[in-house]
């Protein structure tokens, strides 16, 4: 068993870091299905961004997938650091996003429309239900719900809905792509990002990477 995580307040925020004038890139998407109406807003908030291609349960390790959250990020012009939304035998995924951005700044897909109130909100016990009518895009602009490139649409994370690790469906610390094991999967066709659904780690799902942290640009 894990204890009890720290919850952050207010009090702990350092609210004079945050400026809300300071605009994001603009839309990296290029491709004329592509419409990205409201990426370029310069509001303060985190992203929860799809790698551009699904991935097996064998990822390199954790420090693996978020080298590639690492690259795609920045091969779009996006100043923060982002991390693969799983948990892994060093991190519980609750952990990623840095302590005082986890109640303040929603979080937002690639346009920047809110998927979720605050970081806090996914973890609350509603399977990390997302907001009704919004999508999850890819680094390079895709909706991944839409996209032929991932057949199946389902999320890895590795995780309790509370956001600990489980280290029996992790697919031995994203290691390995055998049938025989497992690791935590939800599906976002359905709208949640932490369901509890044990999947093979033969499958190839979605990846989601979190900016853990904002940056004025």
């Amino acid at each position: 068993m894990y204890g009890t995580r720290p919850r952050s307040g207010p009090s702990a925020y350092a609210f004079g870091s945050i400026n809300t004038s300071s605009p994001r890139p603009r839309c990296p998407c290029t491709r004329p299905d592509c419409s990205c109406g409201k990426y370029n807003t310069g509001l303060s908030n985190l992203h929860l961004i799809a790698l551009n291609s699904p991935q097996l349960g064998d990822m390199q390790g954790i420090k693996g997938v978020d080298h590639q959250c690492f690259l795609q990020a920045q091969a779009i012009g996006l100043k923060g650091t982002f991390r693969a939304f799983l948990s892994s035998q060093l991190q519980d995924l609750y952990s990623i996003v840095r302590q005082n951005n986890r109640e303040l700044l929603p979080i937002v897909n690639l346009q920047d429309e809110e998927l979720f109130s605050n970081w806090e909100s996914i973890f609350s016990g509603s399977e990390g239900k997302m907001n009704d009518n919004v999508r999850i895009y890819s680094f390079d602009g895709r909706d991944v719900l839409d996209d032929d490139a991932w057949p199946e649409k389902m999320v890895w994370h590795g995780s309790s809905t509370q956001g600990s690790r489980q280290t029996d469906s992790y697919c031995e610390t994203w290691r390995t792509g055998s049938h025989a094991v497992t690791g935590m999967a939800s599906s976002l066709q359905e709208g949640y990002l932490l369901q509890q659904l044990p999947r093979g780690c033969s499958s190839s799902f979605i990846v989601l990477c979190i900016e853990n942290s904002y940056i004025a640009e």
